[in-house]
């Protein structure tokens, strides 16, 4: 009867070693859009995904490139993609002006990386040169929308420059050939520009030298999942910015994982375009979390848009434009 006993008690060790472990956690399947094509500046949603943030998250994420701040908002506001970046400035304008229902949840730079780039030589040294000048750059594009802010803190009248409906991928080789005397870029867009260019330096005009309340691009989400999948969009967003934040602290890491998704990118341009954002994401004198937003700063980037006639006062409030609750504290 004893060795029974233990034989049974033998089978159900046995047994229960062969137990197989409880499931893994099913992932959560989510689409984003970059803000724009996948240059160096948007490499940290593939750092994430590399560095397994998005796994330990419980995400499956697809990463699509974006085609600029209005197209993304539109998409996102469709459900088109579950999340996107855009810029905050570009946000606020449309939504006020489209009522669109999207919302911010994270500010990806603390300052506004939107800038007019030139070339020496060319006529543009300062803001004030732009008046009559011919600027390349994609219909909707965030330095388009966001131009006349800009033209008033230079005081000049922005009906006095053209904007030439160019295909982003071009705009680097129309400056270098003289067809249009600057183009809408982002200031980390230098070394590639200057690669075009064979040799030229480039001349940066940032618009955050005249108005430098402003946030550079921001993640955002539709209202729907902002209200009734919150949970959902914390993880996605402590997973992208761990992604951001690893990026500016390992630049050269960055590079090589771009061109491991995106392989026509150069590693050596997207390692120097990371190194140009850093000071944008965490500028001295910060002290919030990465992706912080304050609602006080907001308040005052409405009233700056009034002002500049880009928007009717009244139109948006803070609470319009981000979800405070989903932001980083």
């Amino acid at each position: 009867m004893r060795k029974a006993v233990s034989a049974v008690l033998l089978t159900l060790v046995v047994a229960g070693c062969g137990t197989p472990p409880p499931p893994a956690r099913e992932k959560t399947e989510v689409s984003y859009l970059t803000s724009f094509n996948t240059f160096g500046r948007d490499a940290y949603a593939y750092v994430a995904q590399e560095k397994g943030f998005f796994d330990e998250a419980g995400l499956d994420v697809t990463i699509t490139p974006g085609t600029g701040s209005v197209d993304v908002l539109k998409l996102v506001a469709g459900g088109r993609a579950d999340f996107g970046v855009a810029d905050f400035t570009a946000t606020a304008i449309t939504v006020a002006r489209e009522r669109l229902p999207v919302t911010t949840i994270a500010a990806v730079q603390q300052k506004s990386l939107a800038a007019i780039v030139a070339l020496e030589g060319g006529g543009i040294r300062e803001p004030a040169d732009l008046a009559g000048k011919r600027i390349g750059d994609q219909p909707g594009s965030t330095n388009q929308v966001m131009f006349p802010v800009y033209a008033k803190a230079a005081g000049i009248d922005p009906d006095t420059v053209q904007f030439v409906p160019s295909a982003p991928p071009a705009l680097p080789q129309l400056l270098a050939a003289g067809q249009v005397d600057g183009i809408g870029q982002f200031v980390v867009g230098k070394p590639l520009i200057e690669a075009a260019a064979k040799g030229r330096k480039a001349v940066v005009l940032p618009y955050g030298d005249l108005v430098p309340d402003l946030y550079g691009n921001a993640l955002v989400t539709s209202k729907e999942i902002a209200a009734n999948r919150a949970e959902l969009a914390g993880r996605f967003a402590g997973a992208l910015l761990k992604g951001l934040e690893y990026s500016v602290e390992h630049p050269d890491e960055v590079g090589p994982i771009l061109k491991k998704y995106q392989p026509a990118q150069d590693v050596i341009v997207a390692n120097t375009e990371v190194r140009l954002m850093e000071p944008f994401v965490s500028p001295p004198g910060y002290t919030g979390r990465v992706g912080g937003l304050n609602e006080l700063r907001v308040e005052k980037i409405i009233q700056t848009l009034v002002e500049a006639g880009a928007i009717p006062d009244g139109s948006v409030r803070p609470a319009d434009l981000v979800s405070f609750g989903l932001a980083p504290k």
